[in-house]
């Protein structure tokens, strides 16, 4: 079985997330100590989730800890083929929109509370999530990136 953390790949762009969290944010996601690759897999192993997607016209997830791939009932492939936007449902779209924008252009934000769905049709509630752009150490953006801690499932 293919250890998905430990993709060179993965590896590179857990640092960026990681680099950008503490720019924006001024404190460390997780514990930075070890490898770019011992950060990789206990930043896949966190209970907490993070997620975040690249820069396209409409943005695909392209990272997801084994927190964020349990709530979204998705396998990893699955997750990094989704349209970010497909993690609300369309009456939530346009609020997620705003809140993508304004993170973008302040850096981030840390207050965000909104619904999403999962894969299944779990509907779930996030609160206190934190959003943030993601760059590579030149400054050019690459990405947002969100984590939470806290959510509850909706009837």
């Amino acid at each position: 079985m293919q250890i998905l953390w430990a993709d060179p790949k993965i590896v590179q762009w857990c640092q960026y997330l990681l680099d950008s969290y503490a720019h924006w944010v001024k404190q460390e996601l997780i514990q930075r100590n070890g490898t770019p690759l011992e950060q990789a897999k206990r930043l896949f192993n966190s209970a907490f989730v993070v997620a975040s997607h690249g820069v396209e016209n409409d943005p695909l997830l392209n990272y997801g800890n084994q927190a964020a791939l349990n709530l979204w009932a998705m396998d990893w492939q699955q997750f990094t083929q989704t349209p970010s936007r497909l993690t609300a449902e369309p009456v939530n779209r346009e609020k997620r929109a705003r809140m993508l924008e304004q993170a973008r252009t302040q850096g981030y934000i840390s207050d965000y509370c909104g619904v999403r769905i999962s894969s299944t049709g779990k509907r779930f509630l996030v609160d206190q999530a934190i959003i943030w752009n993601i760059h590579k150490p030149d400054g050019i953006a690459i990405g947002q990136g969100a984590t939470f801690s806290s959510w509850k499932y909706l009837s």
